[in-house]
């Protein structure tokens, strides 16, 4: 249940990030719905892999690069997926920025709920 929410909150996280974000646009709903499953399965799938290969750069700039990782994620997800677009880097760069957040604030709500089981 907890993955169904989570999925569905960042599809409408992708639908806000295109009021607020030039260069980054989403269709419809059903292609936010299609763009945030792919880019789950590639932050779970390639995530790990690239950020071991760029460990070193992670660690000079203090884990930054993982931003820029999650970047290219999304702007790679935009070339697969049709409805979802980003323009270049930057758009790209300000909406893994975004999506953290929203993720953060999912992540520590619903775990927020979860009772403490003795």
């Amino acid at each position: 249940m907890k993955f169904l929410l989570k999925w569905l909150i960042n599809a409408i996280a992708l639908i806000a990030i295109t009021k607020l974000v030039a260069g980054f646009h989403v269709d419809t709903f059903y292609s936010a719905l299609i763009a945030a499953l792919v880019i789950g399965l590639l932050n779970a799938l390639i995530r790990p892999v690239l950020i071991l290969l760029t460990l070193p750069v992670s660690i000079i700039t203090l884990g930054l690069f993982t931003f820029v990782i999650n970047a290219l994620l999304i702007w790679f997800t935009s070339s697969i997926v049709k409805g979802f677009s980003v323009d270049g880097f930057w758009p790209a760069l300000m909406a893994a920025l975004i999506l953290w957040a929203v993720s953060t604030v999912t992540s520590w709500a619903m775990h927020r709920d979860t009772p403490v089981r003795t």
